[in-house]
């Protein structure tokens, strides 16, 4: 888009690799960046499940938490997006515990430590296809080192990096962030660090986010810009 008379902005784009929503999603904000080319993309990540245990907190035992994740939030996602890479029945076939946040968020922290925020976007969808395509286990840090070697990161490096006091501090900055925004699901924008996209609420925590309503808040957003609007610190 030459000649383009839009602002510039910085999108904050929140997300677990967890999140089904985020799946099609994220197609989606890549699309849109490409179309406009003066928006840059920092990646946040934002844990929904900190803890092993998270889902078990929920619910009576793993099945059910694996069936009711799988069977209601991907499926949700699935038939709402029409994303037919999103496979609930071979999920349903694994027999790990259904994954949580912490192990794929260190991972994308180490993949930027090492490429910026492009390895940490490309590292991000390839650990969502092991998860939503492939329903390899995305806790298991050989899932995850694999996947940081498939999309061009060198292995030993990745693992250094995600077991680092960095990278901690990293995820760590991402979580107070969220919370300081007054982020609730995955995925959500926030541009130049006041206007907030969260979406429409669906199921297990997750917001759906369409290419109609992130092209209605971009024009908002530079309407406000062009406004000389801003937050008072």
């Amino acid at each position: 888009m030459a000649n383009n008379p839009d602002r510039a902005i910085t999108v904050e784009f929140f997300h677990d690799a967890l999140s089904a929503w985020a799946f099609p999603f994220s197609r989606r904000l890549r699309e849109f960046v490409e179309q406009h080319p003066n928006v840059t993309v920092n990646h946040r990540v934002y844990p929904m499940a900190e803890t092993p245990d998270f889902f078990s907190k929920l619910f009576p035992d793993p099945v059910a938490a694996k069936q009711e994740v799988v069977m209601e939030h991907w499926l949700e996602a699935r038939d709402i997006e029409g994303d037919t890479r999103i496979d609930c029945d071979l999920m349903m076939t694994r027999d790990f515990p259904y994954p949580y946040s912490i192990p794929n968020a260190l991972g994308a922290k180490a993949a930027e430590l090492l490429g910026g925020q492009g390895a940490h976007w490309d590292f991000f969808d390839r650990v969502q296809l092991a998860h939503l395509s492939e329903c390899r286990n995305i806790a298991d840090y050989d899932v995850l080192a694999d996947c940081a070697r498939s999309v061009g990161l060198e292995e030993q490096a990745w693992r250094d990096a995600v077991q680092s006091d960095k990278a901690k501090q990293m995820v760590q900055a991402d979580m107070k962030t969220a919370e300081r925004y007054g982020i609730l699901r995955n995925p959500a924008l926030v541009a130049e660090g006041s206007f907030q996209l969260p979406g429409e609420c669906r199921s297990i925590l997750g917001f759906r986010i369409t290419t109609e309503a992130l092209e209605r808040w971009y024009a908002d957003v530079q309407r406000r810009l062009g406004m000389g609007y801003s937050v008072l610190d």
